[in-house]
C-alpha cells in the first residue's frame, strides 16, 4: 500500500513543490503519510465499526512548522488523489457484502437447517410414491412438490421459530448460538419472521386449493403452537410424552398422508388410496419420530432441567434414553429389512435390504464411539440421527 501511495506522487520540481521544503522534508513527509495510513487501515481492518479518525501528525513528526506545513499539504494533495477515491467505495461495498452474509447465517440458524432438509426431502419422497409410471413425472407433479414443499418449508420457519421465542431463556444454556438467545435477533424481530412466515404458508396452501396441503399445514400449525407457547394448558414440550406425540403425529402421520393425498387427489386426480410402501413409510416413520422426540432432548438436559421441563432423559437419564433411541432404530432396520425381503420385485428386495443392513450396522458402530460425558458429542450423533432420517427417504421410495 506504502509503495502505491508513493507511487501516485508526481516528481518533485522547484516550481510545483516550493523548492528547498520538498527536498528537506520528502522523506519525512513520505514516512508520515505511510504510517498514518497504515494505521487507519488497521483500525479499519480490526474495528470495522469505529470510524477512521485523522491522526495528528505532530505525533510522528517532530520538524519545525514548515516542515509540518509541508507534510500536511502532502497529505491533503494525496487524499484528493484517485487511489483514495476508491477505497471508501470498496469498504462500503465489503461492509454492505459483509452485512448481508451476517443477516443470511442468522436466518439459516434461525431456521434450524437440519429440519428443513428433513421437511423438504420428506414430503419429495413421499410425492414419489404417488408415481405409478415413468409419464407421472411431469410438469404438473414438479409443480405439485413445489407448491408442497415451499408451503411446508413455510410452516416449518413458524414453528421452529415460535419455539425459539418461547425457549429464549433456555437456549442461553442449551444452544446460545441460535440468534435469539445470542441476541443477534431482537424478540420483536422474532415475532415478525415467525408470524409473516405462518401468514405466507396459510396463504399459498389457500390459493394451491389443496385440501390435504391446507389440512396438513393447519395440524402442523396447531401441534407446533401446543408445544412451544406458554399458555395455559398448553406447552406441551413440558411434558415428555404429549411432547413425543407431537412430533409423531407431524413427521410420521401428517407428513406421509397428507403430501401423498396431495398428489394422489389433486395433482393426478385419482381415488385416494393407501399402498404397502405408504404404509411401511408411515410405520418406519413413526420409529424415527418417536427417536427424534427422545433423542432431542439428551444434549439439552442441563436447560430442561434449571426449567422445570419433565423431559425423558431428565426423567431416565442421558445414558438410559440413548440406548432406548439407538434400540429403536435398530428394531426398525430389522423390520424394514423383513418388508424388503417380502417384496415381488428383485430390485426392491436387493435394494432396501442392502440398504437397510448398511444403515443399521453404521448406526450401531457410530452409537458405540459416542462419549455420553460430552455434550458436543452428543449433539453431534443427533446431528447424525438426522442424516440417517434423510438417508431413509432415498430408501422409502424404491419400497415396492
Amino acid at each position: 500500500m506504502g509503495s502505491l501511495l508513493l507511487g501516485s506522487f508526481p516528481k518533485a520540481s522547484p516550481v510545483t513543490t516550493g523548492g528547498s521544503c520538498w527536498s528537506k522534508n520528502y522523506y519525512a513527509s513520505s514516512y508520515v503519510i505511510k504510517a498514518s495510513w497504515y494505521k487507519t487501515e488497521k483500525v479499519q481492518n480490526e474495528y470495522p465499526n469505529v470510524r477512521p479518525q485523522q491522526y495528528n501528525l505532530k505525533h510522528h513528526y517532530k520538524g519545525g512548522s514548515k516542515s509540518q506545513e509541508c507534510a500536511r499539504n502532502c497529505v491533503v494533495n494525496a487524499a484528493s488523489g484517485q487511489s483514495f477515491e476508491s477505497e471508501p467505495q470498496d469498504h462500503d461495498s465489503r461492509s454492505i457484502w459483509g452485512s448481508f452474509k451476517d443477516a443470511l447465517d442468522a436466518f439459516y440458524r434461525f431456521s434450524r437447517p437440519h429440519t428443513v432438509i428433513g421437511t423438504a426431502l420428506s414430503i419429495i419422497s413421499v410425492s414419489l410414491l404417488a408415481v405409478e409410471k415413468l409419464s407421472d413425472i411431469s410438469l404438473p407433479y414438479f409443480i405439485g412438490v413445489l407448491e408442497a414443499v415451499t408451503a411446508a418449508l413455510f410452516m416449518n420457519v413458524y414453528i421452529v421459530g415460535l419455539n425459539q421465542l418461547s425457549d429464549v431463556e433456555i437456549d442461553k444454556i442449551n444452544k446460545p448460538y441460535l440468534p435469539l438467545a445470542s441476541g443477534e435477533y431482537s424478540f420483536g424481530t422474532g415475532v415478525i419472521i415467525v408470524a409473516s412466515f405462518s401468514i405466507l404458508s396459510f396463504w399459498l396452501g389457500w390459493i394451491v386449493g389443496s385440501w390435504p396441503l391446507f389440512w396438513a399445514l393447519f395440524i402442523s400449525f396447531v401441534l407446533g403452537t401446543a408445544y412451544s407457547i406458554n399458555l395455559p394448558l398448553l406447552r406441551w414440550k413440558k411434558f415428555s410424552v404429549l411432547a413425543a406425540m407431537c412430533i409423531l403425529v407431524v413427521r410420521a402421520v401428517v407428513v406421509q398422508l397428507a403430501f401423498f393425498l396431495h398428489m394422489q387427489t389433486c395433482v393426478y386426480k385419482r381415488p385416494p388410496m393407501f399402498s404397502r410402501s405408504l404404509i411401511f413409510a408411515t410405520t418406519f416413520m413413526s420409529f424415527f419420530s418417536v427417536v427424534i422426540a427422545l433423542f432431542k432432548d439428551i444434549p439439552d438436559i442441563e436447560g430442561d432441567k434449571k426449567f422445570g421441563i419433565q423431559s425423558f432423559s431428565v426423567r431416565l437419564g442421558q445414558k438410559r434414553v440413548f440406548w432406548i433411541c439407538v434400540s429403536l432404530l435398530e428394531m426398525a432396520y430389522g423390520v424394514a429389512l423383513l418388508v424388503g425381503a417380502a417384496s415381488p420385485c428383485l430390485w426392491s428386495k436387493t435394494a432396501t435390504g442392502l440398504g437397510h443392513a448398511i444403515l443399521a450396522s453404521v448406526l450401531w458402530y457410530q452409537a458405540k464411539s459416542v462419549d455420553l460425558k460430552s455434550k458436543a458429542a452428543i449433539t453431534s450423533f443427533y446431528m447424525f440421527i438426522w442424516k440417517l432420517f434423510y438417508a431413509e427417504y432415498f430408501l422409502i421410495p424404491l419400497v415396492r
